[in-house]
């Protein structure tokens, strides 16, 4: 078995998950432990508005949507770029924004 990748939360990404109910981020941390391990989550879909390679965990709870955008296609970590509460059918603008914004600043970093 191969040892799990490490994971990197960008911005505000972890104070974020940690406002999440209880179940949710337990949820959302079995999930990403998933993606450490070179798996896939159980309910996702791919985020290319917000960079190329980038995935949203989707989790359902009684309190309501949660996402969790992230990034796994570079070899030293998984990247947690984004994690939030969704109000409507379609993920914000706002959202979408700040991802996209940690994505390049990201990349800029990984780039030195």
């Amino acid at each position: 078995m191969t040892n799990p990748k490490p994971v990197e939360f960008q911005g505000s990404a972890l104070d974020d998950l940690r406002a999440f109910p209880l179940a949710a981020k337990r949820e959302a941390g079995h999930q990403i432990d998933q993606v450490q391990n070179g798996q896939e989550p159980d309910d996702w879909k791919p985020m290319n508005t917000v960079g190329q390679g980038v995935k949203e965990i989707r989790i359902r709870d009684v309190a309501g949507a949660f996402r969790v955008l992230y990034v796994a296609k570079f070899a030293d970590a998984v990247y947690v770029l984004h994690c939030f509460q969704k109000k409507t059918g379609k993920t914000s603008k706002a959202d979408v924004d700040l991802a996209a914004k940690r994505y390049r600043d990201l990349l800029k970093e990984l780039d030195q």
